[in-house]
């Protein structure tokens, strides 16, 4: 049986699924995430590569990521200190469905861009 066999059973609340779809689908997060594809990175290089996020909310996302087993923090004893970010296993798994949404939404930008410019006339 393919997951379109019964559909919605992942939107529905009491579906394990739900949360990964949720977690996923907040587009800082999205971001973040691919942000992170390439390896792990520093806050500040996080915040530069993404663009148009603020401090806090980064902080807050990359909170929530590691809180859910996506992200982890690595803080360095040094002098000054030194925190990295990076994908988990898990938050390397989700690289595939991420890059697949980064593809349709390259494919189709211009599109949904358009329908939108449309309606607003």
């Amino acid at each position: 049986m393919s997951s379109f066999d019964r559909p919605g059973d992942v939107f529905l609340a009491d579906c394990p699924a739900r949360l990964a779809v949720e977690i996923l689908s907040d587009k800082w997060a999205l971001v973040t995430v691919y942000a992170l594809g390439n390896g792990p990175r520093r806050h500040g290089e996080l915040k530069a590569l993404i663009g148009g996020i603020s401090s806090k909310m980064l902080t807050q996302t990359l909170r929530r990521l590691q809180h859910h087993g996506l992200v982890h923090r690595q803080a360095f004893a040094e002098v000054p200190p030194r925190v990295e970010y990076a994908l988990t296993d898990l938050g390397q798994s989700a690289l595939e469905p991420v890059d697949g949404l980064r593809r349709w939404a390259e494919q189709n930008g211009d599109a949904v861009l358009a329908a939108h410019d449309g309606r607003d006339r």
